[in-house]
């Protein structure tokens, strides 16, 4: 992958870290706002809901932040690895991504939380683009 789209995924791969951060925050009461509101809009709660005056559901939020974080800078990170490895390494990549896609939805959906599902549809068709536009699936 090169060009317009190497630069697509990079961008893809730091935007799900600064997606981290933004549930990781919902830990600290203090700035946990854009994280109560992104919870609130997409389980369907009441404006101004108490999801997130539980200490253990701050905890949950902001370690599901961090994994998030995690996943995106190892993306980031692994980018010119997979990219090396070629359709071999795309394909592993993209496997790991519809695994997560499907048990996040199921979840998302068991627990109220559809909206979620929603936006990981949009978060993956952003990988798919440039996956698909640049032939990075094909046997190299």
């Amino acid at each position: 992958m090169t060009g317009i789209w190497k630069t697509w995924m990079t961008i893809w791969a730091w935007g799900v870290v600064a997606f981290g951060g933004l549930l990781a925050a919902g830990a600290f009461p203090g700035v946990y706002k854009p994280a109560h509101t992104l919870l609130t809009l997409f389980g369907s709660l009441p404006d101004g809901g108490a999801i997130l005056s539980d200490r253990a559901m701050r905890f949950s939020v902001g370690l599901m932040g961090v994994v998030t974080m995690g996943w995106g800078l190892t993306i980031a990170f692994l980018l010119p690895v997979i990219s090396a490895a070629g359709a071999k390494g795309w394909r592993a990549l993209t496997l790991a991504l519809i695994i997560w896609y499907v048990i996040d939805g199921i979840i998302s959906i068991a627990t109220g939380f559809g909206l979620n599902a929603v936006s990981n549809t949009a978060f993956a068709i952003a990988y798919f683009i440039p996956l698909l536009a640049s032939g990075a699936l094909r046997a190299s």
